[in-house]
């Protein structure tokens, strides 16, 4: 139950920083679950994602009507001197940065491993993201849950970006 929005508002809060919940679901007190994605009885209300600056790392084509353009993104962040991979990112930019992106991984590829095209370490994606969990299948150690580019910072340089130890850090990770 809630008398207004300002109400709502404060149980989401509650409900995703307390409870670690992706979001609200909001829905009439009488409505069924009815199977599929039906309209207008059920809604969610995500949490505001969370946000890195990272480093673009390696490329590879994407499927279907992607298939011709490097779209599938592999992304780390310094851990001391070395760069390490933190996720993966396939959508979150529109089809003219995505033009642009392709443009750039071929005129910067430096390495190639199969499908894999390996990309000078100069470009900053800007990551969005749901939350953050340790994973022992990543060198760096963690994994990110619904990673998507949210902006492509062509203007700012790599020594910026966020780090693994401030992660951890900012992140409360053990």
């Amino acid at each position: 139950d809630f008398k207004d929005w300002n109400d709502l508002k404060q149980i989401k809060i509650e409900s995703t920083e307390k409870f670690n919940q992706e979001g609200l679901m909001i829905k009439s007190k009488n409505s069924v679950y009815l199977s599929g994605r039906p309209r207008g009885l059920w809604f969610k209300w995500k949490k505001n994602p969370l946000f890195l600056d990272t480093i673009l790392m390696y490329a590879q084509r994407g499927h279907g009507k992607r298939s011709s353009y490097y779209s599938d993104f592999t992304f780390g962040v310094f851990n001391v001197n070395e760069i390490v991979p933190i996720g993966k990112a396939y959508f979150g930019f529109t089809d003219e940065e995505l033009k642009k992106l392709d443009n750039w991984v071929r005129r910067n590829t430096i390495n190639r491993f199969g499908p894999v095209r390996e990309v000078k370490k100069e470009l900053v994606l800007e990551i969005a993201f749901d939350s953050i969990n340790e994973s022992k299948r990543h060198k760096s150690g963690l994994a990110l849950r619904f990673p998507r580019i949210h902006r492509i910072r062509w203007d700012k340089p790599i020594k910026e970006t966020d780090t693994l130890a401030e992660i951890f850090l900012n992140f409360n990770i053990k």
